[in-house]
Protein backbone atom coordinates (compact mmCIF):
# COMPACT_ATOMS: atom_id res chain seq x y z
CA UNK A 1 0.00 0.00 0.00
CA UNK A 2 1.44 3.39 -0.99
CA UNK A 3 2.17 5.87 1.78
CA UNK A 4 0.35 9.21 1.57
CA UNK A 5 2.71 12.17 1.16
CA UNK A 6 1.84 15.26 3.21
CA UNK A 7 1.66 18.84 1.94
CA UNK A 8 4.84 19.88 3.74
CA UNK A 9 6.81 17.04 2.13
CA UNK A 10 5.44 17.97 -1.31
CA UNK A 11 6.37 21.62 -0.78
CA UNK A 12 9.87 20.74 0.48
CA UNK A 13 10.50 18.56 -2.59
CA UNK A 14 9.17 21.31 -4.90
CA UNK A 15 11.41 23.98 -3.34
CA UNK A 16 14.45 21.69 -3.52
CA UNK A 17 13.71 20.92 -7.18
CA UNK A 18 13.50 24.66 -7.92
CA UNK A 19 16.43 26.16 -6.00
CA UNK A 20 17.09 29.74 -7.09
CA UNK A 21 13.77 30.04 -8.94
CA UNK A 22 10.99 32.39 -7.85
CA UNK A 23 7.89 30.36 -6.98
CA UNK A 24 4.39 31.83 -6.98
CA UNK A 25 1.78 31.35 -4.24
CA UNK A 26 -0.77 29.81 -6.61
CA UNK A 27 1.75 27.18 -7.73
CA UNK A 28 2.66 26.35 -4.13
CA UNK A 29 -1.02 26.01 -3.21
CA UNK A 30 -1.44 23.59 -6.14
CA UNK A 31 1.68 21.60 -5.16
CA UNK A 32 0.33 21.33 -1.59
CA UNK A 33 -2.83 19.73 -2.93
CA UNK A 34 -4.96 22.86 -2.80
CA UNK A 35 -5.13 22.97 1.00
CA UNK A 36 -5.92 26.33 2.61
CA UNK A 37 -3.07 25.93 5.12
CA UNK A 38 -0.31 25.74 2.48
CA UNK A 39 1.33 28.97 3.74
CA UNK A 40 1.58 27.48 7.20
CA UNK A 41 3.43 24.48 5.74
CA UNK A 42 5.89 26.89 4.08
CA UNK A 43 6.42 28.58 7.47
CA UNK A 44 7.02 25.16 9.01
CA UNK A 45 9.72 24.51 6.40
CA UNK A 46 11.34 27.78 7.52
CA UNK A 47 10.76 27.63 11.26
CA UNK A 48 10.80 23.93 12.04
CA UNK A 49 13.14 22.59 9.37
CA UNK A 50 15.39 25.64 8.93
CA UNK A 51 15.05 26.21 5.17
CA UNK A 52 15.82 29.83 4.26
CA UNK A 53 12.76 30.50 2.10
CA UNK A 54 12.76 34.19 1.19
CA UNK A 55 9.70 36.41 0.68
CA UNK A 56 9.18 40.08 -0.18
CA UNK A 57 9.90 40.80 3.50
CA UNK A 58 13.43 39.46 2.99
CA UNK A 59 14.29 40.51 -0.56
CA UNK A 60 13.01 43.64 -2.32
CA UNK A 61 12.98 42.01 -5.78
CA UNK A 62 10.28 39.59 -4.64
CA UNK A 63 6.64 40.62 -4.84
CA UNK A 64 4.04 39.60 -2.25
CA UNK A 65 3.12 35.98 -2.95
CA UNK A 66 6.55 35.06 -4.32
CA UNK A 67 8.97 32.69 -2.58
CA UNK A 68 12.60 31.80 -3.20
CA UNK A 69 14.87 29.09 -1.80
CA UNK A 70 18.51 29.96 -2.50
CA UNK A 71 20.28 27.28 -0.48
CA UNK A 72 19.26 23.60 -0.26
CA UNK A 73 21.01 23.17 3.09
CA UNK A 74 18.77 24.07 6.03
CA UNK A 75 20.03 26.15 8.93
CA UNK A 76 19.65 24.80 12.46
CA UNK A 77 15.98 25.19 13.33
CA UNK A 78 14.51 26.16 16.67
CA UNK A 79 12.58 23.53 18.57
CA UNK A 80 8.96 24.47 19.12
CA UNK A 81 8.16 22.95 22.47
CA UNK A 82 5.12 24.85 23.73
CA UNK A 83 3.16 22.63 26.07
CA UNK A 84 -0.60 22.15 25.81
CA UNK A 85 -0.92 23.77 29.22
CA UNK A 86 0.98 26.90 28.14
CA UNK A 87 -1.04 27.08 24.93
CA UNK A 88 -4.33 26.82 26.83
CA UNK A 89 -3.18 29.43 29.36
CA UNK A 90 -2.15 31.99 26.70
CA UNK A 91 -5.32 31.52 24.65
CA UNK A 92 -7.48 31.89 27.77
CA UNK A 93 -5.48 34.91 28.97
CA UNK A 94 -5.98 36.56 25.58
CA UNK A 95 -9.71 35.78 25.58
CA UNK A 96 -9.43 33.49 22.54
CA UNK A 97 -8.98 36.68 20.50
CA UNK A 98 -6.26 37.67 18.02
CA UNK A 99 -4.10 40.27 19.71
CA UNK A 100 -3.48 42.11 16.42
CA UNK A 101 -6.81 42.35 14.59
CA UNK A 102 -9.32 41.33 17.28
CA UNK A 103 -10.75 38.32 15.42
CA UNK A 104 -12.37 35.77 17.76
CA UNK A 105 -11.68 32.03 17.50
CA UNK A 106 -14.36 30.10 15.63
CA UNK A 107 -16.14 33.17 14.27
CA UNK A 108 -15.96 34.25 10.61
CA UNK A 109 -12.71 36.14 10.07
CA UNK A 110 -13.35 39.88 9.47
CA UNK A 111 -10.61 40.27 6.82
CA UNK A 112 -10.52 36.81 5.26
CA UNK A 113 -14.07 36.06 4.20
CA UNK A 114 -15.00 32.45 3.80
CA UNK A 115 -12.81 31.21 6.66
CA UNK A 116 -13.46 30.88 10.35
CA UNK A 117 -10.86 32.38 12.64
CA UNK A 118 -8.22 29.92 13.76
CA UNK A 119 -5.80 30.99 16.48
CA UNK A 120 -2.10 30.21 16.81
CA UNK A 121 0.51 31.27 19.33
CA UNK A 122 2.98 33.88 18.17
CA UNK A 123 6.19 35.02 19.80
CA UNK A 124 6.41 38.68 20.82
CA UNK A 125 10.21 38.51 20.63
CA UNK A 126 11.07 35.91 18.00
CA UNK A 127 13.20 32.95 19.03
CA UNK A 128 15.80 34.00 16.45
CA UNK A 129 16.19 37.23 18.45
CA UNK A 130 16.50 35.55 21.84
CA UNK A 131 12.82 35.14 22.71
CA UNK A 132 11.61 32.09 24.55
CA UNK A 133 8.44 29.97 24.84
CA UNK A 134 7.35 31.46 28.18
CA UNK A 135 3.73 32.67 28.43
CA UNK A 136 4.94 36.27 28.85
CA UNK A 137 6.53 36.08 25.36
CA UNK A 138 3.52 34.48 23.67
CA UNK A 139 0.27 35.92 22.35
CA UNK A 140 -2.76 34.65 20.45
CA UNK A 141 -2.71 35.46 16.73
CA UNK A 142 -5.16 34.47 14.02
CA UNK A 143 -3.76 32.63 11.01
CA UNK A 144 -4.12 35.76 8.84
CA UNK A 145 -2.07 37.99 11.16
CA UNK A 146 0.35 35.17 11.94
CA UNK A 147 1.01 34.78 8.20
CA UNK A 148 1.41 38.55 7.90
CA UNK A 149 -1.24 38.79 5.20
CA UNK A 150 -3.54 41.34 6.86
CA UNK A 151 -1.85 43.06 9.73
CA UNK A 152 -4.37 45.86 9.49
CA UNK A 153 -4.32 47.18 13.04
CA UNK A 154 -0.60 47.81 13.42
CA UNK A 155 0.60 51.17 12.21
CA UNK A 156 3.82 51.11 10.23
CA UNK A 157 6.42 53.49 11.63
CA UNK A 158 7.14 56.49 9.44
CA UNK A 159 10.72 57.41 8.50
CA UNK A 160 11.18 59.80 11.43
CA UNK A 161 10.03 57.19 13.97
CA UNK A 162 12.13 54.48 12.34
CA UNK A 163 15.29 56.61 12.32
CA UNK A 164 14.68 57.62 15.94
CA UNK A 165 14.45 53.97 16.95
CA UNK A 166 17.59 53.08 14.99
CA UNK A 167 19.56 55.96 16.52
CA UNK A 168 18.57 54.82 20.01
CA UNK A 169 19.57 51.22 19.31
CA UNK A 170 22.92 49.76 20.33
CA UNK A 171 25.65 49.95 17.68
CA UNK A 172 25.63 46.17 17.37
CA UNK A 173 21.88 46.24 16.59
CA UNK A 174 22.36 49.09 14.10
CA UNK A 175 24.95 46.97 12.26
CA UNK A 176 22.50 44.04 12.18
CA UNK A 177 19.81 46.36 10.76
CA UNK A 178 22.27 47.50 8.09
CA UNK A 179 23.09 43.86 7.21
CA UNK A 180 19.37 43.06 6.93
CA UNK A 181 18.67 46.11 4.75
CA UNK A 182 21.68 45.32 2.53
CA UNK A 183 20.42 41.78 2.09
CA UNK A 184 16.84 42.90 1.35
CA UNK A 185 17.93 45.68 -1.04
CA UNK A 186 21.17 44.37 -2.63
CA UNK A 187 20.99 46.58 -5.75
CA UNK A 188 20.35 49.76 -3.78
CA UNK A 189 23.07 48.89 -1.22
CA UNK A 190 25.61 48.41 -4.03
CA UNK A 191 24.95 52.00 -5.18
CA UNK A 192 25.95 53.39 -1.77
CA UNK A 193 29.11 51.28 -1.54
CA UNK A 194 30.52 52.57 -4.84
Amino acid sequence: MARKVGARTKLREHFLANIGKVLEADDLRFVAGGITEWARRVRELRNLEGYEILTHNDLSELKPGQYLLKNPKPKPAFARNISKETRAYVLDRNGFTCQMCGAVAGEPHPYDTGRKTRLHLGHIIDKSHGGDDSPSNLRALCSVCNEGAANLTLQRPDLTKLLTLLRRARSQDQVEALKWLSKKFPKQAAQFIE
